[in-house]
């Protein structure tokens, strides 16, 4: 239990929800189809996100030791080499379900696959790495867009887009949770992204319902960043965790079109990462 545990942690996987709204929201995007494709898509993506966790933490074990000790691997809760070892593993089985699908998703795998490889061998040394780890989410939303029966649209361009500006926002607080430097009012900006574009394409009997869900995350929102820019004690870890929360909602916004069972499913996520966090650290 103690080792199933330590592999848990290394993978994040209270974040995987995220992962796989990400996935049926891009696909959902651009016309669906195939069910066992949308597995296959989700099983891909649940396998590179934990391969770049592991890889992330492994690339992390000298600055952890320091400052960090009791992550998995300065713990001794397991050793350097096997979390390279299974991040690399993770990394090609993903990869290779991705391979299962046509052109478009290959190429946009193998861009996810690079920048998963670049963000966690610089974003502690590299100022933009929000940006990086934005574009992690970009590529990943294309890729499932890919597999839809209309391929990559420019609507699924402009929703990879604005979850790009939603993590970069993010992350950015994310940066502050181990420092005492004032958090800056800027990434709330970018994390309103997604809601600016759902006003801008919903109209007329689409914006009343656009306009509700909006509400509902702009209010989840506020909440989350509460504990980061208005409370006493703050609190940066528990903003970030309920806005990575956060993300299937986002995601939602994007595809919803009134359908009850769609809203179900998406919200069961939002739940389901909130439950997850209870036992596993999201960051």
């Amino acid at each position: 239990m103690a080792l199933l545990r330590t592999l848990l942690i290394l993978g994040r996987v209270s974040n995987l929800p995220t992962v796989w709204s990400n996935c049926m929201a891009g696909w959902w995007l651009t016309g669906g189809g195939d069910m066992w494709s949308l597995v296959l898509l989700c099983l891909a993506g649940t396998c590179l996100y934990v391969g770049g966790m592991y890889l992330n933490d492994a690339w992390d074990a000298p600055f952890d030791h320091q400052h960090r000790p009791e992550r998995p691997i300065p713990s001794g809760a397991i050793s350097a080499g096997a979390v390279w070892a299974m991040g690399f593993s993770w990394l090609g089985v993903g990869l290779g379900g991705l391979f299962q699908f046509g052109t478009a998703t290959i190429v946009c795998g193998l861009l996810l696959v690079m920048a998963i490889l670049l963000y966690d061998a610089v974003h502690k040394i590299f100022a933009f790495s929000p940006v990086l780890m934005a574009s992690c989410r970009f590529f990943l939303i294309l890729a499932a867009a890919s597999t839809g029966r209309e391929g990559i649209t420019g609507l699924s361009v402009w929703t990879a887009l604005v979850m790009g500006c939603y993590i970069t926002g993010l992350s950015y607080i994310a940066r502050r949770e181990s420092t005492f430097v004032a958090l800056r009012y800027w990434p709330c900006v970018l994390i309103t992204a997604p809601l600016v574009l759902a006003l801008i394409i919903n109209r007329g009997e689409h914006l009343p319902r656009a306009l509700g869900l909006s509400a509902c995350i702009l209010f989840w929102l506020v909440r989350s960043l509460r504990f980061a820019l208005w409370s006493s004690q703050r609190n940066i870890g528990h903003c970030v965790t309920g806005l990575l929360a956060a993300i299937p909602l986002v995601d939602l916004l994007s595809i919803w079109e009134g359908s009850v069972p769609v809203a179900m499913i998406f919200v069961g996520l939002f739940l389901l990462a909130l439950l997850f966090q209870r036992f596993v650290p999201a960051t």
